[in-house]
């Protein structure tokens, strides 16, 4: 399949883009129940529950389809190691050469490893002193595929650079991604709840998903900025090569969705208070279009990993 003149390898970007959205997700999520959920709930125990239920749904789903997608991609990328056909690469032996012998097998094993301390975990959420460590272990499972992309292949002291950078990034997207998610779960909820009441926990939780929006943005701007500096290395290389276009794009699809954030932020969420309801309406709308752009976002991510960085092509 051709793009911008590249070869693009289908099934490995969707598969990559499904990884990313389903992991982030799964942090995003546990992150949201951490330091906006249950904060905001505390005085409401009943609908905490509920959503605290919904959440662990969301997790869950989430993870599932990231232990299987994170199966696919493992095989996808042993055919293209081995220059097999899928099928080959899975009898031929080449999975395990992979897993033993490459740098993506052995993140492959410390994922998996991070997986099932998740899983554990998860398994046993409603005991509270397991929560942290469940959010741990996820973010760091979203964090080290930072380790299987370009960041890894960035030499010396500038490859730490690099790989921190591209972590931060990851794990920035993930508290977008699934936040936004959770929230629009406990708009939905909260909007059955006692009128006078629910509005002023919808205000509690929307002010501290903000708060978390703001520092994920700025994450994301200073990691990103690092992360384009060491791969396309000029301004001039965004408009010659394909690297340059597909990560344009993505900017496109990040601007609107940051104009979509300070709009909730400074116009809408001060207006949750009024009895209408017309401010929580938009701010649902603009939350779903978020986050269908972060997950636009996620299948550019998976296009641009299997791209040659700009900076190549520049030297």
């Amino acid at each position: 399949m051709g793009f911008l003149g590249a070869d693009i390898d289908g099934p490995m970007v969707a598969v990559r883009a499904v990884h990313f959205a389903a992991s982030a997700t799964t942090a995003g999520a546990l992150l949201f129940r951490a330091v906006v959920a249950d904060p905001a709930l505390r005085s409401a125990e009943q609908i905490a529950r509920v959503i605290d239920g919904r959440i662990r749904l969301l997790v869950w789903t989430g993870f599932l389809i990231a232990l299987v997608s994170g199966v696919l991609w493992l095989l996808l990328q042993a055919s293209a190691m081995s220059g097999q056909t899928f099928a080959e690469a899975v009898k031929s032996g080449a999975v395990p050469t992979v897993i033993n012998e490459t740098q993506f097998g052995l993140v492959s094993e410390i994922r998996l490893a991070l997986a099932v301390l998740l899983a554990i975990c998860l398994a046993f959420d409603r005991r509270q002193v397991l929560r942290w460590p469940a959010l741990a272990s996820a973010l760091c499972l979203i964090a080290a595929i930072a380790w299987t992309g370009h960041a890894a292949s960035t030499p010396f002291k500038l490859g730490y650079l690099h790989l921190l950078a591209d972590a931060l990034h990851l794990c920035a997207a993930a508290a977008w991604i699934g936040g936004l998610m959770s929230l629009v779960l406990l708009i939905r909820i909260v909007r059955c709840y006692h009128a006078s009441a629910g509005a002023a926990l919808q205000l509690g939780a929307v002010r501290r998903f903000s708060s978390l929006g703001i520092v994920s943005v700025a994450t994301l701007i200073i990691s990103g900025m690092i992360n384009a500096w060491i791969l396309v290395g000029s301004f001039g290389a965004l408009f010659v090569t394909d690297y340059g276009w597909v990560l344009m794009l993505k900017l496109a699809a990040f601007m609107v969705m940051v104009a979509l954030a300070v709009a909730n932020r400074f116009w809408l969420t001060p207006k949750l208070t009024a009895p209408e309801g017309e401010a929580l309406a938009s701010l649902t709308r603009n939350t779903i279009a978020e986050i269908v752009l972060v997950l636009f976002v996620f299948a550019v991510v998976g296009l641009l990993g299997t791209l040659h960085p700009a900076a190549h092509f520049m030297k």
